[in-house]
């Protein structure tokens, strides 16, 4: 029998190589995939800080700066002159004052991102018809006497109809309200507001804009909405730089009966 060559003796060495590696795997145990550890993605600090509720969900939580508890008008100012608000004060409430020279009134304090609860009572005899019932504003920030700044508009709309950019639970004139929500005149009604001002870079250019959600009596009427600067009566809205800002409630010059608000409360927010 012949001898196999140098070549042949090779090969023969190299398959039985391969098969012995192969044997070797073929016993070796499946290397298994490490099970992710759900500690990964805990995070345990720094923790929020303790807030206590209020007793209902209107009632002001414990880091809530109380603007108006049915007492005093002693958070407020006129917001033309900053001299003492002259609103009437009477059974836990307040009532706006259209008489000539009183005019709105802000907060001594400025803010700047914010949660807000505030009530408010259209009266039971009121008249008047689309813009001319029960008209007023809050101001979610207050940028000048007047009606300078941005405005959540207040109106009675139980079966009163106006423009819907101007209605009750819009954003005056830009943010048509996702519902009408409105209770009859003669029933508190709330707003609970959370306020995100605008962010301004050195050059007094916009930086990000404001941005507004509305729960009107517990229904939800602006989601987020993205403010295309300051309220405006007549002409486009635009941005204008400023810094924190008063909260501002309006004495509206229309002939119906003036409204009252109460248990108005602002949690400031990063």
């Amino acid at each position: 029998m012949p001898m196999p060559s140098l070549k042949s003796l090779a090969m023969m060495v190299a398959v039985s190589s391969l098969a012995v590696t192969a044997r070797l795997y073929s016993q070796a145990p499946a290397q298994e995939t490490p099970k992710p550890d759900p500690k990964e993605t805990e995070v345990w600090s720094p923790e929020p800080p303790i807030v206590t509720p209020g007793k209902t969900d209107s009632a002001a939580p414990s880091d809530a700066i109380v603007l108006f508890d049915g007492k005093n008008l002693d958070q407020w100012v006129s917001a033309q002159d900053h001299t003492p608000a002259k609103w009437e004060v009477h059974d836990g409430i307040v009532t706006v004052v259209k008489a000539p020279g009183v005019g709105n009134i802000e907060t001594k304090r400025s803010f700047k991102n914010y949660q807000l609860h505030i009530e408010w009572k259209i009266p039971e005899n009121v008249t008047g018809s689309d813009q001319a019932r029960g008209n007023s504003g809050v101001f979610l920030a207050s940028t000048g006497p007047g009606d300078a700044g941005y405005e959540l508009q207040v109106l009675d709309n139980y079966n009163n109809k106006t423009y819907v950019n101007g209605m009750v639970g819009s954003i005056y004139k830009q943010a048509i309200p996702l519902a009408n929500a409105a209770r009859k005149p003669g029933e508190w009604q709330s707003y609970d507001v959370v306020w995100t001002a605008p962010a301004f870079n050195d050059d007094g250019s916009l930086k990000t804009p404001a941005y507004a959600t509305v729960f009107l009596n517990g229904v939800l009427v602006e989601n987020h909405f993205e403010l295309k600067g300051e309220t405006r009566y007549i002409g486009m809205p635009f941005y204008k730089k400023f810094d924190a800002a008063p909260i501002k409630l309006q004495a509206h010059g229309d002939k119906s009966e003036p409204i009252s608000f109460r248990n108005i409360w602002v949690r400031e927010l990063p």
